[in-house]
Parts: structure tokens; sequence; C-alpha cells
């Protein structure tokens, strides 16, 4: 069961603490410029609303919790995270270098994707940018689906074809192309531990 989040809205149409992405959608969709981030506990939630958006934006509501932890990430690495409103919904996904923080890549938004579809692909295309810079360091998903799906080279995604979602498609057939044509090291791809080190750098904070 997924882990419950608390989305903080200091900008929208109403703000507050909402229990859920669809209200907090309510509030933000189509709002310009609006604030907010999901949290992964009230008390994150409610000293984030005391506190100001600046002090949040652009940031994991639980980054450096690993530095706390017993057993850590591999540094240097890579972190990849996907974001998708509903199931399907709108897409996007980017990696982040775990060392600096640095975004060096985001792809999206797409219509009718979904958040494995999105993981699979930030992966496969973080593979594909170690490969041409002829860099080894391990990459960073949450998704066990998604790894497994790169681990045996297919993305197997119950999502329909659609013409809105023909580009997700496109990308997912070069993806799996890629993978027929390049062998991975066990440890490429590595899951995030999520519950020991709280959201990866590449969090998008939301759902």
């Amino acid at each position: 069961m997924p882990k419950k989040k608390y989305y903080v809205v200091w900008k929208g149409r109403k703000t507050g603490i909402f229990t859920s992405w669809s209200e907090c959608e309510k509030q933000v969709k189509g709002f310009v410029a609006a604030e907010y981030k999901a949290f992964g506990s009230l008390k994150e939630a409610e000293t984030a609303y005391n506190s100001k958006y600046e002090a949040y934006k652009g940031k994991s509501s639980s980054l450096g919790k690993w530095k706390d932890a017993s057993v850590k990430p591999v540094r240097p690495s890579i972190c990849v995270d996907a974001a998708c409103s509903g199931s399907p919904g709108k897409m996007e996904y980017r990696g982040v270098f775990f060392e600096s923080g640095e975004e060096f890549f985001k792809i999206g938004p797409f219509p009718d994707g979904t958040n494995n579809v999105g993981e699979f692909l930030a992966i496969v295309h973080a593979l594909t940018w170690l490969l041409k810079h002829n860099k080894q360091v391990p990459i960073y998903s949450d998704s066990e689906n998604a790894i497994a799906w790169v681990y045996t080279g297919k993305c197997k995604t119950k999502l329909k074809h659609t013409t809105s979602n023909a580009p997700i498609f496109m990308l997912i057939r070069s993806a799996e192309n890629w993978l027929a044509e390049n062998e991975l090291r066990d440890d490429a791809v590595l899951k995030w531990k999520t519950d020991l080190w709280g959201e990866n750098i590449a969090d998008f904070g939301r759902k």
C-alpha cells in the first residue's frame, strides 16, 4: 500500500494542507505560479506550511535523511523520478546528479502516461547518457517494476496505446531497442530505499 502523503499549498485557489493529490490538484491546476509540495508526514507538512515556499522549492521534503541511515546510497550516482497526474495521466520524468543535485535532463510532460512507464524511460535515458559520456555510476529508481522491466528489456505496461500517447510508445520502443543492443551491469540500476533514505533527490514532490 502506498505511503500516505500530505500536500501543502502555499499559493492556489485555496491554501492549506490536503490529504490527497486530487484535492491538491483542484487548488493548483491552471493556477498561475501555484506553490505546492508533497510531504511524507503531517508534522513535516505543518512545519512547511508555517514556513515560506522558497525554503522547499526544488528540494525533496526528506532530502538528507540518508545521512543518518546505517546503510547509505552509493556516491557518486544518479537519481531518476517520474511524476504522473492520474493513471493514465500527464507524465514527465527527469534525472538528477546525486552529489550536486543538478537536474541534467527533464522530459515531458506527455498525456496519457503512467508513473512506472516514466520511471522506465528515465532509467534508460540515464543509461544512454552514461554510455555517451563514458561513465559508470549506478542509477537509483524507487520503482521496482521499472527496474525489473529494464533488466528484462521490455516495458511490460498495461497502458493502452492511444493517439494522444503515441509519443510515449515511440520512446518505449526506442528504449527497448537500446536495451536489446546494450548489456547492463548487475549494479547498473539500484532500488532507492525510500524507507531508509526518504524521497530521492530527483523526486518531483507530487503524484
